[in-house]
C-alpha cells in the first residue's frame, strides 16, 4: 500500500496532464488536518462525483463538521475523480485517496458514501475498485473498511445491497456518532497500524473484531439497516413477497433517525481550490416540508418541519462568511418562503450585513408564500434571477399533485417579480404526471406565454422565462409510489410540442430531461435486490458518471438488464398493485404506507389537502416520535397537535382518465401500515 508521501510523489507526474489539477490536490482553506496516529478512528466521507459538484454538498460539510468536533476520531474526504485523472492513476497505481492526508481510502476503519441520487451509483462502486476495496460487501474480510452509505437514495437501499455494508436511514448527525462509538469500540487502532503496512499479509495479521459481529452491532443502532442480515422472497410474478431480518439484531421495520433540535449549522466552510458548482455560504433555516406533494419524495421523508431561530442562522452566516470570504449567502430549505420568520429573518441579515454587498438568495420559493413584502426584501440582495416551481400548469393536474394554485396568482406574482426589477425568472415544470393529457401539457406553453406578455406589459421586452421541465419519476414513500412512469414516446411527443410552441420566443429558454435519463433513474430508484446485478455488470461494462451526458451508456444498461433475464419495463412502466408488497417495505420514513396510499386515492378525485401545519392529517410522524418530541420541546417543531379528524379539501374536479388500473381504486382494499 502506497504511503502519503509516494502518493504525491506520483501525482507530481501527472497533474499537469489532466483538468482542473485543483480537484486533487487539497489543501483548502478551513479544511481540517489531524494528526492520523493520536486518533482511533478514521471516516473518509465521500461524495462519489466531481469535487465541482461534492465540494458543495451541504450533507458532507455537516459530516464532517460532526465527526472532526470529536477527539477520538478523523474525518476526510474524497471525491470521484473525472475520467482522464481516473485513467493516469490507474497506469500509474495510485489507489484513491483523501485530499487531506494522501491517505489511500484503504487505510481508513469507516467509509460513508452520500448518495442524493440514484444516478451515483456506479460511481460508488468504481471509487471501491479505484481504492482496491472489494467492490462486493461479501468480498471484505476484517482488513477492509466498514462501508456505509446514506441520502435520500437510502430510502430504497436495495438496488445497493451488495455493495454497501451498512445504511443510515434518515438523518446523518447523530447516528454517525452512533455508528463510530461501535467501531471505535470493536476496531478502534486498526487503520494506525494498517497505514504503515506494505502488504496484505502484514494487514491479515493485524487483530481485529470480526467484520460479522461489527455489523452486528451496528444493526442493533436505530436507522441503520444492515442488508446482509435479511432475505428478500419473490412472487411467481417477479415481485416481492416479503423481506424479513434473520438474525434477531435486525429489526423486522427499519425506521428513519431524525434530530429533535438542528444542531448547530458548520460555519467554517472548505473554501474549493477551482470555481465549483455553488460557491457560496448555504445555511440551513429548517428542515422538513408541510405542503405533501405528492410527487416529492424529499417532502415526505423529511417531515417533521423543525425550524431553526433567527439569531442562530444571522450568527451562523455571518460567522461563516467571515471564515470564508463568499460573497453570496443561501438560505436553505425545501421550501424557504414557508419558515415562519422568513420577513424577520431577511430584516435581519440585511441589517447584520449592511454595506457588506452580500448577495442573499432563498433557492425553494412557493408562489403562494412569496408576498410582496418579501420580495421587496429580497430587491436589496438581488442575484440574477427568481426561481419558482408550479410544476403543472393546468389547475387540473395541480390538483391531483397536491400543488393547488390558481393560474392568476401565477400570473400576478411573476408580474409583481419582474415589476421589482428582476429580469429573469425561472420555472420548473414537471411532466408525465398520473393521468396527464397533452392538453395538460399545452397548459404550460399557455402559462409561459402569458407570464412573458404580462412581464413584458410591466417591465420592457428586456425581460426573460427560463423553463426547465423534467420528467416525473414516481418515488419511494410517496403518494404516487403505486403509479408507473409514462412511456419514452409519450414524453418525446410531449416535450416535442413545448420545443416546438416555447423555443419560437427568443426571450424563453427552455430545458429538459432526455427521457434516457428519466429511465435510468426509474430503474434504479425502484428496483429490487434483483437490480444489483445489473448496477454491477453495467459498472463492468463502462457505465460510470450516469449523470452527465458525455458519459451516458444506456446501451450498457439495456445489454446488463438482458444478461440477467430481468425486462426494464418491469421496474418503469408497470402500475402497482394496491396489495404490492414493494422492494423497500421493510424501511421506514415514519409516514404510513396506508396514509400514503389515501392520499393516492384522494389525488384520482382531486382532492387536495392543506398545508399540514393547519390540520394535522395523521400521516404518521406524531406517533412515531411522540417520545422523542416530549423529551425535546420547543418552538422549533412545527407539526401541531392533533385536535380535530383529518379533512380534505373537497371542491373536487374530475381528474381520472383513460387508465382502468386507476379508475378501479374505490373498490380496492386500504393497504395496512
Amino acid at each position: 500500500m502506497l504511503t502519503p508521501e509516494q502518493i504525491e510523489t506520483k501525482l507530481d507526474r501527472i497533474l499537469l496532464k489532466v483538468q482542473k489539477p485543483g480537484r486533487y490536490v487539497g489543501g483548502e482553506l478551513n479544511s481540517t488536518v489531524k494528526d492520523w496516529d493520536k486518533v482511533q478512528t478514521r471516516v473518509a466521507l465521500i461524495f462519489p462525483d466531481i469535487y465541482d459538484i461534492g465540494i458543495s454538498n451541504v450533507g458532507i460539510k455537516i459530516l464532517y463538521d460532526q465527526v472532526n468536533q470529536r477527539d477520538d476520531s478523523l474525518a476526510e474526504r474524497a471525491y470521484a475523480p473525472w475520467v482522464d485523472m481516473e485513467a493516469l492513476m490507474r497506469e500509474h497505481g495510485i489507489p484513491l485517496y483523501t485530499l487531506e492526508s494522501k491517505r489511500p481510502l484503504a487505510c481508513f476503519d469507516l467509509i460513508g458514501f452520500t448518495l442524493p441520487y440514484e444516478t451515483l451509483y456506479t460511481n460508488t462502486l468504481n471509487i471501491l475498485d479505484l481504492a482496491g476495496i472489494p467492490v462486493r460487501s461479501a468480498g471484505r474480510d476484517e482488513t477492509h473498511p466498514i462501508i456505509i452509505a446514506g441520502g435520500h437514495s437510502a430510502t430504497n437501499p436495495e438496488p445497493m445491497h451488495a455493495f454497501i455494508d451498512a445504511f443510515a436511514i434518515g438523518e446523518g448527525e447523530e447516528i454517525i456518532h452512533d455508528i463510530i462509538n461501535v467501531i471505535t469500540s470493536l476496531r478502534g487502532g486498526r487503520s494506525t497500524r494498517r497505514s504503515n503496512l506494505q502488504s496484505n499479509a502484514e494487514i491479515a495479521s493485524s487483530p481485529a473484531a470480526s467484520r460479522n459481529d461489527v455489523l452486528r452491532e451496528l444493526a442493533k443502532i436505530p436507522g441503520v439497516y444492515v442488508p446482509k442480515f435479511y432475505e428478500t422472497t419473490y412472487l411467481e410474478d417477479g415481485t416481492v413477497a416479503h423481506t424479513q431480518p434473520i438474525i434477531p439484531e435486525a429489526p423486522k421495520l427499519v425506521n428513519k433517525r431524525i434530530v429533535a433540535k438542528l444542531l448547530p449549522p458548520p460555519i467554517k466552510f472548505i473554501v474549493p481550490n477551482i470555481e465549483v458548482i455553488h460557491n457560496r455560504v448555504s445555511v440551513e433555516i429548517m428542515r422538513g416540508c408541510t405542503r405533501g406533494c405528492r410527487f416529492c419524495q424529499a417532502g415526505m421523508i423529511t417531515r417533521p418541519v423543525r425550524e431553526r431561530s433567527v439569531q442562530e442562522v444571522v450568527d451562523a452566516a455571518d460567522a461563516a462568511v467571515r471564515s470564508t470570504g463568499f460573497e453570496e449567502l443561501a438560505l436553505m430549505s425545501l421550501s424557504s418562503s414557508d419558515y415562519t420568520y422568513v420577513n424577520e429573518l431577511v430584516d435581519a441579515i440585511s441589517k447584520r450585513f449592511e454595506g457588506r454587498k452580500l448577495t442573499v438568495s432563498l433557492p425553494s420559493l412557493r408562489i403562494e408564500s412569496v408576498s410582496i413584502d418579501l420580495m421587496d426584501k429580497l430587491k436589496q440582495h438581488r442575484s440574477g434571477g427568481f426561481t419558482l416551481a408550479p410544476e403543472a400548469a393546468s389547475e387540473r393536474m395541480r390538483r391531483i399533485i397536491n400543488k393547488f394554485i390558481p393560474d392568476e396568482d401565477i400570473i400576478n406574482t411573476t408580474r409583481d417579480i419582474y415589476t421589482r426589477g428582476w429580469k429573469t425568472i425561472k420555472l420548473y415544470f414537471m411532466i408525465g404526471h398520473p393521468s396527464e393529457t397533452i392538453e395538460d401539457v399545452q397548459a404550460i406553453v399557455y402559462l409561459c406565454k402569458r407570464i412573458i406578455d404580462e412581464g413584458r406589459k410591466a417591465a420592457g421586452w428586456k425581460i426573460k422565462l427560463n423553463v426547465g421541465v423534467s420528467t416525473f419519476v414516481p418515488k419511494p414513500q410517496t403518494p404516487f409510489q403505486w403509479v408507473a412512469c409514462d412511456t419514452r414516446e409519450n414524453i418525446l411527443e410531449k416535450q416535442a410540442l413545448l420545443k416546438r410552441q416555447l423555443l419560437k420566443d427568443k426571450n424563453i429558454k427552455l430545458s429538459w430531461t432526455k427521457p434516457e435519463d428519466t429511465l435510468l433513474e426509474a430503474w434504479l430508484t425502484r428496483g429490487d435486490r434483483r437490480m444489483a446485478e445489473v448496477i454491477y455488470s453495467a459498472w463492468k461494462n463502462g457505465a460510470k458518471f450516469d449523470a452527465w451526458d458525455e458519459a451516458k451508456k444506456q446501451e450498457v444498461w439495456l445489454s446488463a438488464f438482458e444478461e440477467h433475464g430481468l425486462d426494464p419495463a418491469f421496474y418503469t412502466h408497470r402500475q402497482r398493485r394496491t396489495d404490492e408488497v414493494f422492494p423497500w417495505e421493510h424501511i421506514t420514513a415514519a409516514v404510513r404506507k396506508n396514509f400514503l396510499f389515501q392520499d393516492f386515492r384522494q389525488s384520482l378525485e382531486g382532492q387536495i389537502r392543506v398545508d399540514c401545519r393547519l390540520n394535522c392529517f395523521a400521516c404518521g410522524i406524531l406517533p412515531t416520535f411522540a417520545n422523542l418530541r416530549r423529551e425535546n420541546p420547543g418552538e422549533g417543531w412545527k407539526c401541531p397537535d392533533v385536535k380535530s379528524p383529518a379533512t380534505v379539501i373537497s371542491n373536487q374536479v374530475s381528474v381520472l382518465s383513460d387508465q382502468p388500473a386507476l379508475s378501479k381504486v374505490e373498490g380496492l382494499p386500504v393497504v395496512g401500515d
